[in-house]
């Protein structure tokens, strides 16, 4: 099942582990439990710690496995292959299972240990999904620190029966209890966060108590990670805000234009932006949304009110809150959102196979999620505001190419059909000739662009009429001591490697602001002294 030179990797990262893995897997006669046995028999020979049970006459699951550990209440279990983006959970869950101590921290560790109540979880997920192992692994460390947790993680490609039976449209799904709990990337703190009640209530009372920061970031994106560090390095009192840490890039799949990595994943990047910003005196402020921001008045601080109601003050602020998919905006798009509307063709495509999907937005994205969906899908039909495709040369000629693929160009999206329950179509208009058309489908995957995330900011700092911030050469706003970088300014390229540099500049130039506003003014008589 492993080659040989990922089972060396997996016994090198089982060395780590101090107490026996015993492991339970129920499975019949189908080819996917003989693949799990096989992966299971890898496992077994990475590590003299691990011992495998196979169970027939079970009422689990088939093919899956639990992990526990003797003397140990744990209840976490795996429903299919943890194979893909999965596999990394699976090695973590060995290593947790396994008694090595979980990087998080102590005090959400404890937070998750004080939880009361029966909780059983359902995570389904799919291999190509980038943003489900967040939830897996949150999820299955939290089964591994509170006996009350039990999580399974679920292959909803190899269980379909259920993910049509729950209509499940988007992964990750999470459920609590038999009910959805909900939808997309989460952290374990966000998932603690829902499920304690007080947490946000002691979290916004710490928070309002800190004292003013030198320079405080809004936003921990790529911009907002480069500019905590830069001004860190100046060895000021610094802070970051974020409402999600890493941002837009933790939902791109495959990054290959950042300047000397060839080739990297968002998720991926994302961690590593952390790792760096925490190597430096940072108060990193996770989970929190900006909500209004208050020019400096006569105490020379700035103001940013958060939406659980803490406020943090600083002498000056840079605004790096980044983007997020535009929307379409049209009848049925929200209300079928996750039901059959999409995002993230990487994610959720794996739902749809053999289905007919549409794809809207001919740009580069656009194009390069119908090819990835023609893959898995049974058709795609590819509609286009434009009178043309606006992706680069190469990717049209590679979708021109795919015979289960459809290119509707000068087309407007009017309309998401659906059910009730599910999309069932759509509806678009002819833009040269009028005529409105129906395509009957499953699944409508939205890729029209970027939206700056700035409503918070009207009336406030000056905006674009595309709503970005308004910035100099310097990333100054028109509010003195307000300094903004990334994709939700006026600067062109949205682009990772732009972001950071203008992250950059922004710390560099807030730095020299707090600068020349703290030198001592030289009186009249002195400089006539001199």
């Amino acid at each position: 099942m492993l080659d040989a030179e990922l089972k060396t990797q997996l016994a090198a990262y089982l060395e780590r582990v101090v107490r026996p893995i015993h492991i339970v897997a129920s499975v019949d006669d189908g080819e996917k439990s003989r693949e799990l046995l096989s992966l299971l028999d890898d496992l077994k020979s990475a590590s003299a710690r691990i011992s495998v049970e196979v169970v027939r006459d079970d009422a689990e699951r088939k093919p899956s496995f639990a992990l526990t550990s003797p003397g140990h209440e744990i209840h976490l279990r795996f429903a299919g292959l943890p194979m893909g983006h999965e596999f990394t959970s699976l090695v973590l869950a060995l290593l947790q299972v396994g008694g090595y101590p979980p990087k998080a921290d102590a005090e959400l560790i404890e937070q998750v240990r004080a939880l009361d109540g029966d909780y059983r979880f359902e995570t389904y997920f799919s291999q190509s999904c980038q943003n489900c192992p967040d939830v897996v692994q949150a999820l299955n460390l939290a089964a591994v620190l509170n006996p009350r947790i039990r999580h399974t993680a679920i292959d909803g490609a190899l269980f379909q029966d259920e993910v049509e039976a729950r209509q499940i449209m988007s992964v990750p799904t999470v459920y609590l209890n038999g009910e959805v709990f909900d939808q997309g990337r989460m952290t374990l703190e966000q998932i603690v966060a829902k499920l304690d009640t007080g947490a946000a209530a002691r979290e916004a009372e710490k928070i309002s108590a800190k004292a003013p920061f030198d320079v405080l970031v809004v936003g921990g994106g790529p911009a907002g990670a480069a500019a905590a560090i830069y001004a860190a390095r100046k060895g000021i009192r610094t802070g970051v805000a974020a409402e999600r840490f890493g941002g837009q890039v933790l939902d791109t799949m495959a990054i290959e234009n950042f300047i000397s990595v060839p080739e990297t994943e968002g998720p991926k990047m994302a961690a590593a932006l952390e790792q760096h910003v925490r190597q430096y005196d940072v108060d990193i402020m996770n989970l929190q949304r900006a909500q209004r921001l208050v020019p400096a008045g006569a105490d020379g601080l700035i103001e940013v009110a958060l939406e659980n109601g803490a406020s943090l003050k600083a002498k000056t602020v840079i605004l790096a809150t980044g983007a997020r998919w535009r929307q379409m905006n049209v009848p049925g798009e929200n209300e079928y959102r996750n039901k059959g509307v999409a995002y993230c063709p990487h994610c959720d495509g794996p739902l749809f196979k053999g289905k007919r999907v549409a794809v809207i937005g001919g740009g580069n994205s656009g194009v390069e999620a119908a090819i990835d969906l023609a893959g898995i899908v049974a058709h795609v039909t590819l509609i286009e505001f434009d009178e043309r495709l606006r992706a680069d040369d190469v990717l049209q000629r590679k979708l021109k190419s795919l015979p289960n693929v459809k290119i509707v160009t000068s087309a407007q999206t009017t309309e998401v059909l659906g059910d009730g329950t599910r999309v069932t179509g759509l509806i678009y208009k002819d833009r040269q000739g009028g005529d409105a058309h129906r395509v009957e489908l499953e699944g409508v995957f939205v890729q029209i662009g970027l939206l700056p995330n700035t409503e918070w900011l009207k009336g406030t700092v000056a905006l674009s009429p595309r709503g970005e911030i308004v910035v100099d050469d310097r990333g100054q706003t028109d509010v003195p001591g307000v300094f903004a970088a990334g994709d939700c300014t006026t600067v062109p390229y949205k682009q990772i490697v732009i972001a950071m540099g203008e992250g950059s500049k922004a710390a560099l130039a807030a730095f020299d602001h707090l600068i020349r506003s703290s030198a001592p003014k030289t009186s009249g008589a002195v400089a006539e002294a001199a």
